[in-house]
């Protein structure tokens, strides 16, 4: 439009070549920038996506760490109930058995009793957690909050 701007100003035609020639090198020059702008906006974009693919794979790694940890959680959970069960029912075979209440003091019998009666409840409880897993943390970093859809791996990225 300018080129045409000016040709239609009728000035000598050394005069319009010199105003055509700067208006195409400052195109040219806007043009340079816009290529380097480019140039970088691409290298930009390539760090980016690597440092993503690095965070991606370190994610994967976390989830599978994080299913391997559960299931152990969960079968060490299951072996202390078994033990729980068998142990209670040591204690009450104990309390039962009249040779068991002969052979056992008045106080070791309280203290089983007592242990039996504790023990019979956490037995029962049915979600009941392991005591020596600390969950203070829990609201931050209990299992049932950790969200473990994997559709946004499958998303193909354009």
């Amino acid at each position: 439009e300018r080129g045409l701007q000016l040709l239609e100003l009728g000035g000598s035609v050394e005069e319009d070549c010199i105003r055509i020639a700067r208006c195409f090198e400052a195109t040219r020059q806007r043009c340079c920038r816009l290529e380097q702008d480019g140039r970088r906006a691409r290298e930009q974009l390539a760090r980016v996506e690597a440092e993503r693919a690095a965070l991606e794979v370190k994610l994967k790694h976390a989830r599978n760490q994080v299913e391997v940890e559960m299931k152990k959680r969960h079968r060490a959970e299951a072996e202390l109930e078994k033990q729980e069960r068998k142990l209670q029912l040591v204690l009450e075979l104990l309390m039962r058995e009249p040779w068991g209440n002969e052979a056992l003091s008045r106080e070791q019998c309280s203290v089983l009793s007592a242990l039996a009666g504790r023990r019979l409840g956490a037995a029962l409880a049915p979600s009941r957690r392991s005591s020596a897993v600390d969950e203070s943390c829990q609201s931050l970093l209990s299992h049932s909050d950790i969200s473990y859809d994997r559709t946004e791996d499958d998303v193909v990225r354009s």
